[in-house]
């Protein structure tokens, strides 16, 4: 079953229990899929496209909590944590550091890195051989830390 299906069983499911919060979630989820299906590109759902669709969702809500942390709104930012962790079962497991710091020592062996001016080299591939499975900001904090 693609996560496009999934999405699509789990909103029925949702609407089934009556979960308000999962509902919501995954129509904001699936309204991003027809968004991007419709968007005039011509081309249909791959696995790396619906990753960066939910990456995309992740983002604006980890960014979301920040902002209500701040402002001490901690009841929209518990919702948003909420959304988050409903949004989280659809992408693909994530890495820890240590994980994703083994996978990066292995690119900086294989590019040869020697030090901070191969960050350009090295940081490109990690992002693509990580991409959904760790944070970018986490592999460029990795990156940084094991080229200096």
């Amino acid at each position: 079953m693609n996560l496009k299906d999934k999405i699509n069983q789990d909103l029925k499911e949702a609407m089934k229990s009556g979960d308000k919060d999962r509902l919501n979630t995954i129509r904001s989820i699936r309204a991003a899929i027809l968004e991007f299906e419709k968007s005039g590109s011509q081309k249909e759902l791959t696995e790396s496209d619906a990753i960066t669709i939910l990456n995309s969702a992740a983002k604006k809500r980890k960014e979301a909590i920040e902002q209500f942390k701040n402002a001490g709104r901690l009841d929209l930012a518990s919702k948003e944590e909420n959304e988050l962790k409903i949004i989280l079962e659809y992408l693909p497991k994530q890495l820890s550091n240590e994980e994703i710091e083994s996978e990066v020592k292995k690119i900086i062996e294989d590019v040869g890195a020697k030090g901070k001016e191969d960050f350009g080299k090295v940081m490109p591939i990690a992002v693509k051989n990580l991409k959904g499975r760790a944070d970018g900001n986490k592999i460029r904090t990795i990156v940084e830390k094991l080229l200096s």
